[in-house]
């Protein structure tokens, strides 16, 4: 099982919010998920990012393969440096 960190879609039309999961990357984009990992409010202006970084670098370390755009929002967030620092480390 191959997965991924990636959005899903929620909100109402024309107002998107996107949680931050941990996929099967067989499910579809708002379908099944494993974990929420954190939220993204693109319409706030800055942008809100809130990411638990624990289970971010918990999950990437297990091999789970962020989006793009996830992983940009991990770099906001902090996580992806913390999860860089802890794989140089081993």
């Amino acid at each position: 099982m191959a997965v991924r960190l990636r959005l899903m879609r929620m909100g109402k039309k024309k107002q998107p919010t996107y949680r931050i999961v941990a996929a099967d990357s067989r499910s579809p984009r708002d379908g099944r998920f494993i974990e929420v990992v954190g939220t993204y409010d693109p319409r706030r202006e800055p942008s809100a990012v809130t990411v638990d970084n624990e289970k971010a670098v918990d999950w990437l370390q297990k091999g789970a393969q962020p989006s793009e755009r996830v992983q940009k929002l991990l770099q906001i967030s902090g996580a992806w440096d913390e999860f860089q620092s802890a794989k140089a480390k081993k």
